[in-house]
Formats: structure tokens, C-alpha cells, sequence
């Protein structure tokens, strides 16, 4: 009997478009002969079932189910492709975890853990990785300018602590720029983030458990023709990305090796993707994400492609091993 795939989308933050972009590329991608796909919307006003004539179905809330034609739909499985809050942060994964519903992404305190940057570089720096100098601030803190720069330095980056695709980054050349760029981060999050800047190449690596094993797919070099890897340079065609990345077997192995760290020593499950910063030799942890793009225009899918995995072979092999676990 085919299983039912409920493939969840939206979201409540800046990142729902990209996210439903997301949905439809897993939604046209995994197997209708092997499973009864449902493209469920996450919204903060509605969560619906759609189907293929755009018809929605409210979704009962106490257990996820939903009705159409008179027939109850229980899902076996939940594709999540839901970026930022709530999928990406945890929160809806602590209630399909009440509810005992399987799901695609790591348990949800993992999520939570990934989902906070300033929580992640703190949980990894004992394990030898190394990260960038930083210094936080939450909203409503008292703050100086001078004693920030004397720890980053300049140029340095502005970032919310929470969220994906860019959105409220800024990167800061001088003093005065540094206030503005901290009020537009606070008005993507509570809680934000300054790093100093760091020269050499950035690169990002997907990681994923792939027939029952943990496997770093090939590196991908980011050469944006912004100032950063913005929202334009990611999904706008403002960059290039090239797979594999132009740098040496030693760096090479050293990105490898510490991707595959951090993977297990966060205890990750699902697929995820890491970015770096590579300075000389050694990689630089920026951040993970625990649920990265896969839209046409996303990292993951072309770093498996380089693999030699097809998107139907990728989140087929994603849903099978929740299924089976």
C-alpha cells in the first residue's frame, strides 16, 4: 500500500516564498508511483491540504489529519520543507513528536540548537571547530559601538541570530554604518549576531544520511558578484557557484572531515547543509542549516547531482529512511 507523504511548506517568517519554491521541487520530485503525495501550506491564518485543482482542506490541528470527500487522510510521513520558523526552528517538529508522526528533519531540540547561531558556534567550539570572533546583542541591550569593533574589527558582518536566505544581513566597512545595520537585523530578530569578517574563500557542503550512512556531498564554491552571498546572489543568479569547489585535496579533506564533525557531534540527522569559510588551510564555521534550499536555483541539489544522486533518488532515500527507522 502506498504511504502517505504530507510535504509541508510556508511558514510564518520572511522565508515563505522561498519555502513554497521548496515544496513544489519535492512535490514534483518524489515517487507518485511509490507514494500519495499531499502539498500541506503552514500559514499563520491557515493550515490546508491543496490539491491538484488548488482546493483546500483544512488540517485538524489535534492530529494532523485532514478530510476530503468524506475520507479521513492520516499521513505517515512529514516532508518538511519549511524554512525558518516554525519548521526549521523546531516547533512544529515538538508537536509531530507529541503526536508520533515521523518526520524528515533532526529531532527538535537539534533543530532548535542549529536554528540559533549563536547557540551552535557555542556548541561546537569545544570540539575544535573553528569559528569566527563574535559578540552578541539582544534586543533592548545597552551596547558600544567601540568596545563591538574593538572585538571584530572592521569589516565585519551584522546578522539576526535566527533565520536563512540573508535576510537583515549586513556587512559593516565602517563605524557608521554599524548602528544601522544592528536596527535592520532587529527587525528580522530579537537576538543578533556580529562577526568579524572573514578573507578567503567561502564555500558551503551538504551533509546528509544517504542508504544508511553519513555522506558529505562534494563542495560547492560561492563567488558572489555582491558584497556577500545575499538573497540576490542565492536565488536572484547574482553569484557563482561552482561544484566542485576550485581548492586543494587538503582543504578539501579538512572541509570534509569537519562538516562531518559538526553533523555528528550536533547529533544531526536529515539533510543539512554547512557553510564555511576557508583561510589558508583550515575552514571557518559560519552556520548550518537544517533545512536548506532545494529549489532550481538551491546548493543541495546540484551538490548531489554532482554525486551523482537524482533529486527523486535524494528525497526518496530521505522519506525511506525515516520509514524504516
Amino acid at each position: 500500500m502506498k504511504k502517505n507523504i504530507a510535504i509541508i511548506m510556508g511558514g510564518y517568517s520572511s522565508e515563505v516564498e522561498i519555502s513554497l519554491q521548496s515544496g513544489n521541487v519535492v512535490y514534483d520530485n518524489l515517487n507518485k508511483e511509490k507514494y500519495n503525495l499531499f502539498k500541506v501550506l503552514i500559514l499563520k491564518d491557515k493550515w490546508v491540504y491543496v490539491d491538484e485543482n488548488n482546493t483546500e482542506y483544512p488540517i485538524n490541528i489535534q492530529d494532523f489529519t485532514t478530510t476530503k470527500n468524506g475520507s479521513n487522510i492520516k499521513f505517515d510521513c512529514i516532508f518538511n520543507a519549511i524554512h525558518g520558523h516554525p519548521g526549521e526552528d523546531g516547533t512544529i517538529l515538538a508537536y509531530f513528536e507529541l503526536l508520533g508522526l515521523k518526520h524528515t528533519s533532526a529531532p527538535f531540540y537539534q533543530m532548535a540548537v542549529t536554528f540559533n547561531k549563536r547557540d551552535t558556534l557555542s556548541f561546537v567550539k569545544p570540539y575544535g571547530i573553528k569559528v569566527a570572533q563574535s559578540y552578541y546583542i539582544n534586543k533592548g541591550d545597552d551596547y558600544d559601538v567601540e568596545k563591538i569593533l574593538s572585538k571584530v574589527g572592521l569589516p565585519c558582518f551584522v546578522k539576526p541570530n535566527h533565520g536563512g536566505s540573508s535576510f537583515g544581513i549586513s556587512k559593516v566597512h565602517s563605524q557608521d554604518e554599524l548602528i544601522p545595520a544592528i536596527e535592520k537585523a532587529f527587525e528580522e530578530d530579537n537576538e543578533i549576531l556580529i562577526e568579524e569578517f572573514l578573507n578567503g574563500i567561502e564555500v558551503s557542503v551538504g551533509i546528509i544520511q544517504y542508504q544508511g550512512k553519513i555522506k558529505v556531498l562534494p563542495t560547492t564554491e560561492i563567488v558572489s558578484e555582491n558584497e556577500f552571498f545575499d538573497f540576490e546572489a542565492k536565488y536572484l543568479g547574482k553569484s557563482q557557484e561552482i561544484t566542485p569547489a576550485r581548492i586543494t585535496s587538503i582543504q578539501q579533506e579538512n572541509i570534509k572531515s569537519t562538516a562531518e564533525k559538526i553533523y555528528r557531534s550536533l547529533n544531526l540527522s536529515g539533510l543539512s547543509r554547512a557553510d564555511f569559510i576557508i583561510v589558508g588551510e583550515i575552514p571557518y564555521f559560519i552556520e548550518m542549516n537544517m533545512v536548506p534550499g532545494i529549489t532550481t536555483e538551491s546548493i543541495l541539489p546540484k551538490q548531489a547531482h554532482a554525486a551523482g544522486i537524482s533529486l527523486k533518488e535524494l528525497f526518496g532515500n530521505t522519506v525511506e529512511m525515516v520509514l524504516d527507522n
